[in-house]
């Protein structure tokens, strides 16, 4: 077993509590308490959560500043299996909500067959979402711009980060979300996804046909640069052939930072909403 022991802790509170859990999945440049305050709404409203982190990932931003190298070489298959180990030990079948990378690997764990209902946010493309845009190519360029990232770990710069992330608040904001929540991340999963569409053998890859699918909907914020809603469309275009429902959302005025800037509770209220119709 390659869960750690908050891992292991997490799931065995979930199944004694007996209400139907909910996985959270972060992204690139973001640990599993990045959700803290999404996991404490959830179980206002009756849910019980659990936020695994990515294989080896330190528990604390300041312990992630201190060794960025741990994040080096992480592929999107190693946290898509991982995830999946924490969920085949719940006694239920979870919601599964995912924020950019986490919303990739949030829609192949619902291919799976692993989720009640599902809830990509910004969510990074897979093989045969073809659009990009501007905005995501310059985004990406910090990591893909140099070849030799692939196998390194990489920090954004306060500028990446106002441009990638943080580009629909204040620059007070910014700076603070700046100073709280990024570390590291590992390069591996950029390439992965830039090269999806040309490399057949990708991990970066969906079942969008899959019969046990379950409901999903898709939150896109209108003014995200790393995933603008082009993206988000082209992978609803795909998802929407499902037999399962499949809908699309446009959180107005927001941009990636969406789901930890001071707005979060406005997309977390439309996930829950979701939650509580279809699961």
């Amino acid at each position: 077993m390659s869960l750690s022991a908050r891992e292991q802790q997490e799931i065995a509170e979930a199944n004694a509590s007996g209400r139907r859990p909910v996985v959270f999945v972060h992204g690139l440049w973001m640990l599993a308490s990045s959700w803290q305050p999404w996991r404490s709404f959830f179980e206002q409203h009756g849910y019980s959560t659990l936020a695994p982190a990515w294989p080896d990932d330190p528990q604390t931003v300041a312990e992630a500043r201190a060794h960025p190298e741990v994040f080096a070489g992480k592929r999107v298959k190693q946290v898509t299996d991982h995830m999946a180990e924490v969920i085949t030990g719940l006694d239920q079948q979870p919601v599964i909500i995912g924020h950019s990378f986490g919303g990739l690997i949030t829609q192949q764990l619902a291919g799976r067959g692993l989720a009640a209902l599902s809830v990509p946010i910004d969510s990074a493309p897979f093989r045969g979402v073809l659009p990009l845009p501007f905005s995501a190519l310059k985004s990406a360029l910090p990591v893909i711009g140099n070849p030799a990232n692939y196998r390194r770990s990489v920090s954004l710069t306060y500028e990446q980060f106002r441009y990638s992330f943080a580009n629909a608040v204040t620059e007070s904001e910014a700076r603070f979300l700046y100073e709280t929540y990024p570390v590291a991340g590992s390069g591996i999963p950029l390439f992965q996804a830039a090269t999806a569409n040309i490399n057949p053998r990708t991990e970066a890859r969906v079942d969008t046909a899959s019969p046990q699918r379950g409901p999903m909907l898709l939150i896109t914020g209108e003014k995200d640069h790393i995933a603008p809603r082009v993206i988000a469309e082209a992978s609803y275009r795909r998802q929407k052939r499902n037999a399962a429902l499949t809908e699309l959302q446009e959180i107005r005025g927001r941009g990636h930072s969406l789901v930890f800037d001071s707005g979060w509770q406005d997309v977390a209220q439309a996930a829950l909403d979701f939650s509580k119709q279809y699961s």
